[in-house]
């Protein structure tokens, strides 16, 4: 194996984005490592997520020097970072930039330090770490490292040495953490890092990368932001000097066409000349082109010269611009609209999916209501707050992996932000509904929240998504289940939902019980939710039962009992 010495900025990036097409790649295989077996495991959705930002953020920045570059990717997984998972992965990448802050770039001992300084960090960041998790991986992966720094000065030995040691710390997650022995399944977070750290392996050692390098997330963000960049809504068509936006991928040295070896000076200078906002990005096998032009056959003919085209796109954006126009005094006056009702002093952000849910929590007060279909970014949550123009916020989550982002916006935010650690959407609506005050004081809003959250209990009803024995329930896929407060209580088999439903009530129900809230879902109508509030009065007649249409995914009955 010939030896590397160091990593400079060519092979940082290939680093960075193997390691994010690597979990997307592989995320639905993470997602069905959650714990419970519900429909809504997302950790690889959410590490996917942030290591694009990452990715994005550090093929952004124009500096070569490794110091910067591990900031600038540190920066982008902060940004972007998605549920508890891409947030410790957020902070393993932010001790690691720490590390090398000063790098012009890195050794195999400053590589180690990363490493090292990134499990540092991301302890840190959690207030009790627990053992069994993708923590127990990145340390266990940086001590290996630190130990093959000192005995070489080869970069691929030491990224040989963590990669290998992660996946053995992940394969003793289940025996450090019971829950996971108990329905089979290693760390998911564990397992994204292991990915990571296996697509850094890769690119150091001269393996072949099975994923397009230009093809990573957040490519098309950048293309589109190119795109936005000619087509404004005060622009009259008329003055669009380059009216094409044309794309095109070539798959280089291939076909009949391909007269030329391909050359990203010469290339990329040719097409400067043909129009504006242009974004060339290539690997040893394919280039990208997005640019705004007035002859994108011309464009088109270029790439000929170099390969063969896989993909082409145009689009008139003078015409884009005409029916932007057309609408834009009626958008301008709904903003007009949207800004006078943002005009308090102290925003609500929470988090909901389904529009009936959503129009729930705006009616208890909620300020900005933001879709909980994917777990929002550090950067989602600060765009509401500052889209709010509150002088002051409280972020109402209502999951608690979204928890750790919510505390990194607090972090971020220009004005003073408070977390209201709801975990449910039941919790959240008696949090907002009794607890907040709109002329309120914000600690003493903060407060009366947080007791309400004590006030109610959560039930949801969902349909197994694969065989597992949890909490000395047998479950199997298909079965209906019903959870009380985070734990899975019921299992009835065959998908019946309204049976789940009835034993959940029974499990939730009891003397002090005065109110019960149903919230039916998508997948169910009115009258469904009608049978199970006819069994609740059943099981006690004195209750008061409310009923409403949330319209939520997966969950086809959210209960609340207060």
């Amino acid at each position: 194996m010939e030896v590397v010495k160091e990593i400079t900025n060519v092979e940082f990036g290939k680093m960075i984005n193997a390691a994010a097409n690597a979990l997307k790649d592989n995320a639905d295989k993470i997602n069905k490592l959650n714990v419970f077996p519900v429909p809504d495991g997302d950790t690889g959705t959410n590490m996917t997520l942030s290591m694009a930002s990452g990715a994005e953020y550090e093929r952004n920045e124009t500096d070569t020097k490794l110091g910067v570059l591990a900031q600038a990717t540190a920066k982008g997984l902060l940004m972007g970072a998605r549920g508890n998972s891409g947030v410790i992965l957020s902070q393993i990448f932010r001790g690691f930039a720490a590390a090398v802050k000063d790098k012009e770039i890195l050794t195999a001992r400053d590589f180690a330090d990363g490493l090292m300084g990134g499990a540092e960090t991301a302890y840190k960041a959690v207030m009790k770490p627990t053992e069994g998790t993708i923590l127990t991986v990145i340390r266990e992966a940086a001590a290996a490292a630190n130990k093959a720094a000192k005995a070489s000065d080869n970069v691929v030995v030491v990224a040989e040495a963590a990669y290998n040691a992660a996946e053995k710390a992940l394969a003793t997650t289940p025996d450090l953490l019971p829950v996971l022995k108990e329905v089979g399944v290693v760390d998911s977070g564990g397992q994204g890092l292991v990915i990571v750290l296996e697509g850094f392996y890769a690119v150091l050692s001269g393996q072949e990368i099975q994923h397009e390098a230009i093809d990573n997330a957040g490519l098309e963000a950048m293309v589109q932001q190119l795109h936005n960049a000619g087509v404004q809504g005060a622009l009259n068509p008329a003055d669009i000097e380059f009216g094409y936006c044309t794309e095109m991928m070539v798959d280089l040295s291939n076909g009949t066409t391909w007269t030329e070896d391909f050359d990203y000076d010469t290339f990329y200078n040719h097409l400067v000349d043909m129009g504006d906002s242009l974004l060339v990005i290539n690997d040893d096998e394919v280039v990208k082109v997005h640019v705004h032009t007035e002859h994108p056959g011309e464009v088109f003919e270029w790439g000929l010269k170099f390969g063969s085209l896989r993909k082409t796109k145009v689009d008139n954006m003078r015409n884009q611009q005409a029916e932007a126009a057309a609408a834009a005094s009626a958008i301008r006056a709904q903003e007009n609209i949207a800004e006078t009702m943002m005009d308090v002093d102290t925003a609500v952000i929470t988090v909901a999916t389904g529009e009936g849910v959503k129009k729930l929590f705006k009616s208890a007060g909620a300020t900005i209501v933001i879709d909980g279909e994917q777990a929002p970014s550090t950067a989602d949550l600060v765009a509401a707050i500052e889209q709010s123009g509150a002088k002051k916020a409280i972020l109402l989550p209502n999951d608690s992996n979204i928890f750790m982002a919510a505390e990194q916006a607090q972090g971020v935010a220009e004005v003073p932000v408070e977390l209201v650690k709801s975990r449910t959407i039941s919790q959240g609506l008696t949090a907002l509904i009794v607890g907040f005050n709109p002329e309120g004081d914000l600690t003493e809003n903060v407060t009366a929240m947080t007791e309400a959250l004590g006030d109610v209990k959560s039930g949801s009803v969902t349909t197994s998504v694969r065989d597992t024995t949890l909490n000395g329930l047998e479950i199997h896929s298909g079965d209906a289940i019903g959870l009380l407060d985070g734990d899975i209580v019921v299992a009835e088999p065959d998908a019946n939902i309204q049976q789940a439903a009835v034993a959940l009530m029974h499990k939730m129900l009891d003397a002090d019980s005065e109110l019960v809230t149903i919230i039916y879902g998508a997948d169910l109508t009115n009258e469904a939710a009608e049978l199970l509030e006819a069994a609740v009065l059943e099981i006690d007649e004195d209750l008061e039962v409310e009923i409403h249409d949330g319209g939520q995914p997966l969950y086809p009955f959210l209960i609340s009992v207060e």
